[in-house]
């Protein structure tokens, strides 16, 4: 109570100190023996032209004879022009403002020109910058035969082979030539470190490669009853999605390394991708179906598994990309029967919209740098489609390839998008701009006793 009554009584002075014409004139309002409204300002009167006004020019008006000469009258015209006497009021109630000085309308004119600076428009480049040849690969909609590593590698399954390209020089090598009984490859993927890659079989098993060795560390087996064709890393946990319909977590540093199986998908699971966060999982699957998997209900007794089912496609549900600037933002693309992209909020399961693109939907990315989502697409144009969102208008239509365009990746910084046909070419786009210069990480004080191990 004590607080609140000396704030109040600081912020009315604070008023008073501040406006004080204003408090005056709510005094003059409210007081009964003024109720005139209009007060001359005094400082602003001339007393001196005002009784002038009042005695010897009204002497000139009702004498006119005594005025007959020309010549006395133009004096008299320029006499008050030069002396400012051809006003006509003789009370002032406010002061004129005063004119402004060029100066000043220079200085406002340039403070609202930097405040507002004009961002350039960036150019988007409508063809390809570099396009490689991609012999073999398969044209298969629900394989995942492409991706780029946090180690500015790309590998791209073709056939039995995975072949790595490495974007900083240009270099191509060989990871592994898989045997014709256990192939071709069905899926690849980097693990975060950038070194450690996963492949995907058409005989159920699953691959992991240390790139940098180029020596194989295991195998994952007994897991799925036929070919994976989805993959996506969380840390240390390796989920596989297969033709059979599981989505299996394998954490791949024991050796029973399945700890999780999610059920749901009545056909092949052809897309993967786990959030930012690492919490909420997406799968879609050729049987229309797009589900959200959350950790903590999935591993519960819960019983059903997943956090939503999602039946609004009507394809095959391959393409899946988490927005990056909205954790729970999910872009979802339908296949040829389908043809459109849908945005969910993960949190409730509510479709927020959906935009049909006419075409097969393959792939999504989001840019990490504008609000921008980049499709590609299938018959008829095979082309890759830039959208702004959220109003999905068309930025830049991106055409080159001349089959459907399965795979598509981001580089490391955002940037480039690489993409994979059935037309056995591996072109690159810079259509998400250059990458800026990072700015130098402020220095933080290290923790205390970092060096020393920690008591779990």
């Amino acid at each position: 109570m004590e607080t609140g009554s000396v704030n109040s009584s600081a912020s009315s002075n604070k008023t008073r100190s501040q406006s004080p014409l204003q408090e005056q004139l709510l005094q003059r309002r409210s007081s009964r023996e003024n109720l005139d409204r209009f007060i001359p300002n005094r400082s602003a009167m001339d007393f001196d032209y005002a009784r002038y006004m009042l005695t010897e020019a009204r002497k000139g008006k009702e004498n006119p004879a005594a005025n007959s000469s020309p010549s006395r009258e133009a004096y008299r015209k320029q006499l008050a022009e030069a002396l400012n006497m051809n006003r006509t009021r003789i009370l002032a109630f406010k002061n004129k403002p005063p004119t402004p000085t060029e100066s000043i309308l220079n200085e406002f004119a340039s403070a609202a020109n930097q405040a507002k600076p004009s961002k350039p428009r960036r150019h988007i480049p409508q063809t390809s910058e570099r396009t490689l040849d991609a012999p073999d690969i398969v044209d298969d909609y629900y394989l995942n035969l492409l991706d780029w590593g946090s180690s500015n590698v790309l590998s791209i399954a073709l056939g039995n082979t995975v072949y790595m390209w490495d974007a900083s020089n240009g270099a191509t090598s060989e990871l592994v030539t898989i045997d014709e009984e256990n192939g071709p490859v069905t899926s690849v993927k980097w693990a975060p470190d950038g070194r450690h890659i996963a492949v995907g079989l058409n005989n159920s098993e699953v691959q992991l490669w240390d790139s940098t060795a180029n020596r194989m560390l295991r195998t994952l087996k007994g897991g799925h009853g036929s070919r994976v064709g989805a993959l996506d890393w969380n840390n240390h946990i390796l989920t596989t999605g297969g033709m059979d319909g599981q989505i299996i977590n394998n954490d791949v540093r024991v050796r029973a390394h399945i700890v999780e199986t999610y059920r749901g998908h009545h056909q092949e699971v052809c897309g993967l991708k786990w959030s930012a966060s690492g919490q909420q999982l997406a799968s879609g699957g050729n049987d229309n179906l797009l589900h959200i998997w959350d950790r903590s209900i999935a591993s519960s007794n819960s019983p059903t598994q997943w956090l939503h089912r999602l039946e609004e496609h009507t394809a095959a549900v391959k393409a899946l990309a988490w927005c990056p600037f909205q954790g729970n933002l999910l872009a979802s693309g339908g296949g040829g029967g389908d043809r459109c992209i849908k945005f969910w909020n993960t949190h409730t399961g509510a479709c927020l919209n959906s935009v049909d693109t006419g075409s097969q939907v393959c792939a999504l990315l989001w840019n990490k740098n504008e609000r921008e989502l980049l499709s590609s697409h299938g018959f008829t144009q095979n082309q890759l489609t830039l959208w702004k969102y959220p109003s999905m208008v068309k930025i830049a239509e991106l055409t080159g390839h001349t089959s459907r365009v399965l795979f598509m990746v981001q580089s490391p910084d955002g940037c480039t998008v690489a993409s994979a046909a059935g037309d056995e070419t591996l072109r690159f786009w810079n259509v998400f701009g250059t990458p800026e210069v990072a700015k130098p990480a402020p220095k933080t004080n290290s923790e205390p006793f970092a060096h020393l191990n920690r008591i779990r």
